[in-house]
């Protein structure tokens, strides 16, 4: 598998953000639990994480505040329930 990039993130409300990938799938990341710790607990305010942007130089979200996620987290919350992608996951270190 190629390294992800995300290349568009558009938040929609309640913690979820549209995004696209570079490898061409586009889906719903909902990252309401990832609000509740660490740097990114400043984000559980709606107009905060609604701040989000797509760094193009780390190719993936972003906040004001530094804070940042990795590509296959993001992924990972937006296509946990398709079975195809399943060992990809496991070999991340992902499981639901």
């Amino acid at each position: 598998m190629m390294f992800l990039h995300i290349i568009q993130a558009t938040p929609i409300g309640d913690f979820r953000v549209d995004v696209t990938f570079n490898d061409g799938k586009h889906g719903i990341a909902d990252l309401s639990e990832v609000v509740q710790r660490g740097v990114f607990a400043q984000l559980s305010n709606h107009e905060e994480f609604a701040k989000l942007y797509v760094d193009t130089e780390l190719e993936t979200i972003v906040w004001p505040n530094g804070a940042d996620l990795a590509p296959e987290f993001v992924y990972f919350q937006a296509f946990k329930n398709d079975p195809s992608l399943a060992e990809q996951f496991k070999a991340w270190g992902y499981t639901h």
